[in-house]
């Protein structure tokens, strides 16, 4: 008898990690599998923070620490948001958290209601809807293009609230589509949130570093947005610490309040290790970030590039993260052999086991006319990676 619970029928495995996981079976396989679909920088962790970690351990910070973290990471948090987004904040309305998603989710589970609508524009990093789901609240998704760069406008939104609507998600820089809203587009979207109060924002930016177009904006800095407005972040993105795993939420003090007592029942407080490194990286200058950004740049421009001599695929230009997200409808109903194209999943299986390249379906980003690529990797995987899709999809007619 099936005695799990219901809530994980509402659920799903991301289909990011399904991905990962099945270009390591074929490369245990002994397959050349070039992975494009990992959101993750192939740069190590900075000698001066894997240092601070070191020196962490030797000084003896190895118990439990405040669930909400060290009063010191926490005024890190507080300097970092000042000094690089203007934002007044105390460091009692700081959580740090095992990773940005549990940030995401003690948030989630702190305002979502079940019935309460929560919007989230397209396409979305895969995790946002689940959240919600989980908590048995509402999705409503605005749609938006590659022809608008991936952004919504604000009729879009003010056309999506109703009298449930409770919360809106949204990252900017954006996973999967790399778009990032300018000062302009955000004050357009906070215009619409001043007629509605009852809607609290989640920013998610955590690819802030992550930007090609200049300074990094957050719809926090309105007036009167700062007050219902929980800015997502962390390591993991900008300074390469992924394994790490350490998020941060800044928000009103209520929200934040919420978020430690959710967090005390769930993990409690993240590596005290992890803390003390980040004290490192969120108060030291930001030369290898911005180091890491500049390769990252070369590597946007190769492939946008680089792709656009691939017949049938429609780009558009991604101004912040590390991905593309080229509409690729051209192949539906396309064959080679035995294999057909009927959609998006389709085409990722076809690439994976046929040109052994791994990318993510749009499908997983409510996105089902575009596929995912991360070019998060070396030139030289790169330019191979795009030498097999330009030779597979060739072949199918």
């Amino acid at each position: 008898m099936n005695q799990l619970a219901e809530r994980l029928s509402r659920i799903s495995e991301p289909q990011t990690i399904k991905m990962a996981k099945l270009g390591r079976e074929l490369k245990a396989q002994g397959i050349d599998v070039v992975d494009l679909s990992i959101g993750e920088p192939d740069f190590d962790t900075p000698e001066h923070i894997r240092e601070a970690a070191k020196k962490a351990i030797d000084d003896g910070f190895t118990h439990y620490t405040p669930v909400a973290g060290y009063a010191e990471v926490r005024q890190a948090v507080v300097h970092k948001l000042k000094r690089d987004n203007g934002l007044d904040y105390t460091p009692e309305q700081i959580v740090v958290t095992t990773g940005a998603k549990q940030s995401l989710a003690n948030v989630v589970l702190s305002i979502v209601n079940p019935g309460d609508e929560v919007i989230i524009p397209t396409p979305y990093w895969v995790t946002y809807s689940e959240q919600v789901a989980l908590c048995q609240g509402t999705v409503v998704f605005v749609p938006s293009t590659i022809e608008n760069n991936y952004k919504i406008t604000p009729e879009q939104l003010e056309a999506a609230i109703t009298p449930k609507t409770k919360l809106f998600m949204f990252s900017s820089p954006c996973n999967p589509t790399g778009s990032v809203y300018s000062k302009e587009e955000l004050e357009g979207l906070a215009a619409v949130f001043a007629k509605h109060p009852q809607i609290y924002i989640i920013s998610d930016e955590i690819y802030e570093y992550i930007n090609y177009v200049g300074k990094h904006e957050s719809i926090a800095q309105f007036p009167g947005m700062k007050e219902r407005t929980i800015v997502i972040n962390g390591l993991s993105k900008g300074f390469a610490m992924t394994g790490w795993r350490l998020g941060y939420l800044a928000a009103p003090l209520e929200i934040a309040k919420a978020c430690d007592k959710i967090q005390s029942q769930f993990t409690s407080a993240t590596c005290s290790i992890t803390q003390r490194a980040a004290i490192t990286a969120l108060t030291g200058d930001l030369t290898t970030a911005e180091a890491m950004v500049t390769a990252f740049k070369k590597r946007r421009a190769y492939i946008h590039e680089a792709l656009q001599t691939i017949p049938g695929l429609k780009v558009n230009d991604p101004e912040g993260a590390f991905y593309m997200f080229p509409d690729i409808s051209a192949f539906f109903n396309k064959s080679f052999e035995d294999t057909h194209i009927k959609n998006a999943d389709d085409l990722c299986m076809y690439l994976l086991h046929k040109a052994n390249v791994s990318v993510v379906t749009g499908v997983a980003f409510q996105q089902p006319d575009c596929i995912r690529l991360s070019y998060a990797t070396s030139m030289a995987n790169l330019e191979k990676g795009v030498a097999r899709l330009k030779e597979w999809l060739g072949k199918l007619k």
